[in-house]
């Protein structure tokens, strides 16, 4: 049976130089994370705020954490203060919420605005000209001084099609390539890919893939 080292070493082989490796540790416990962390894995994602904020405290300090949930607004001192990147800003209420207590607590706050992929739709997420309308400054009540938007993520259709799946980056990153050929200052991330088609979302152009099961194995609850 394969260890998470091993789990880690082999991904990070066939992972492309480039592409930051993301563990989403999301209902494992500590102990599991520990054995990553001696493997030389130091990002990881969390989903939910209040286990987010117990686990840090219980890793090493030079960990790098990244908030991939959903995010309701009376939820942001239990992440804002920990993360280097909220990946999942899929409202534009949420957004202006993270950008008044960047204000605040004089942060600046990373983030990428989720697309909303798939077929589900109980999926989060803006669409593409929802996108390009915050880019271009309309809608949002406050300038966002404290936010630097870094660029975008997606869940694809939870799918074994993997054609649908296709379809789904490819629309992603087609919206990902066209800010970038805007020359916007500091959009570098798009952030597709789980275990099960994160091979698939690196030849669409994935900068950073969120992986669980493939390192952790099966979720405990």
């Amino acid at each position: 049976m394969s260890t998470i080292s091993d789990k880690l070493g082999e991904l990070r082989r066939q992972i492309p130089s480039g592409v930051a490796l993301v563990a989403v540790s999301k209902f494992h416990p500590v102990e599991r994370l520990m054995e990553a962390y001696d493997a030389g894995q130091r990002l990881f994602a969390e989903n939910r705020p209040q286990e987010l904020a117990a686990k840090v405290p219980q890793m090493p300090s030079d960990v790098q954490w990244h908030f991939i949930g959903h995010l309701q607004t009376n939820k942001l001192k239990l992440v804002l203060p920990y993360v280097s990147l909220v990946q999942s800003v899929d409202s534009l209420h949420l957004l202006e919420a993270i950008n008044r207590w960047a204000f605040e607590n004089g942060r600046v706050v990373d983030v990428l605005l989720e697309l909303h992929l798939g077929a589900e739709e109980t999926k989060q997420g803006f669409s593409e000209e929802e996108i390009l309308e915050i880019l271009r400054g309309e809608g949002i009540g406050s300038e966002p001084g404290n936010l630097r938007i870094r660029g975008l993520m997606g869940m694809a259709t939870n799918t074994d099609d993997m054609a649908v799946v296709e379809k789904d980056f490819e629309r992603i990153e087609t919206l990902y390539r066209r800010i970038k050929a805007s020359g916007m200052d500091g959009f570098d991330i798009l952030s597709i890919g789980m275990s099960g088609d994160w091979p698939l979302a690196v030849r669409h152009g994935a900068t950073m893939v969120r992986i669980g099961t493939d390192i952790f194995g099966p979720r405990e609850y």
